[in-house]
């Protein structure tokens, strides 16, 4: 039997991935506990995708309705679209910075370029903070976790990264723990 298809893998994935989430939880719980007001020292991050066409991506949409919406948009397999990255926290907002190569074209994330953001962009904005008291955050998409991207946010923060393979496990399916998925 496949792996992926099996109803008992998928449920024991499932569950693995709320232990997960659960673990991370109680690990801010803990640090709330310590430092009242701890929420208000991490940096969340993220990057959306913009279609240029209109296409909204429905994962990072959410669409409240009495009845399921039925709608459907027709795309393009390659169309144009803006990747655009920020860091909110507390304190403000980091960004919008916006994905684009050498001669002004829209470009997805890559590590190359994630890389280029965080030390042309970010880490020049993070100049007006005191970084000893804030905590990174960001997702799992391959492109943060690369080994390179890690330590240079390790560099950065220490041990104050929550992050995939960072000091601080940031959870997988974790849509609903950042405001930036209701902010981008």
């Amino acid at each position: 039997m496949n792996f992926f298809y099996s109803k008992d893998n998928l449920v024991a994935l499932h569950f693995k991935y709320d232990q997960a989430r659960r673990r991370f939880v109680e690990w801010a719980q803990n640090e709330i506990a310590v430092v009242p007001d701890f929420h208000k020292r991490i940096l969340f991050s993220d990057e959306a995708h913009f279609w240029l066409n209109g296409y909204v991506n429905k994962q990072n949409c959410r669409i409240w309705s009495e009845a399921n919406p039925q709608v459907y948009v027709e795309t393009p397999l390659h169309s144009e679209k803006l990747t655009v990255w920020c860091a909110l926290w507390a304190g403000g907002i980091i960004g919008p910075c916006f994905f684009k190569n050498d001669e002004g074209h829209n470009v997805t994330v890559i590590g190359d370029r994630y890389r280029a953001m965080i030390t042309n962009f970010f880490i020049p904005e993070l100049n007006n903070y005191d970084v000893q008291e804030l905590w990174f955050q960001q997702d799992g998409a391959t492109c943060h976790t690369a080994r390179a991207t890690i330590d240079l946010l390790k560099d950065t923060f220490g041990d104050h990264l929550i992050s995939r393979f960072g000091p601080v496990n940031w959870p997988p399916r974790s849509c609903d723990l950042t405001p930036l998925d209701y902010f981008l």
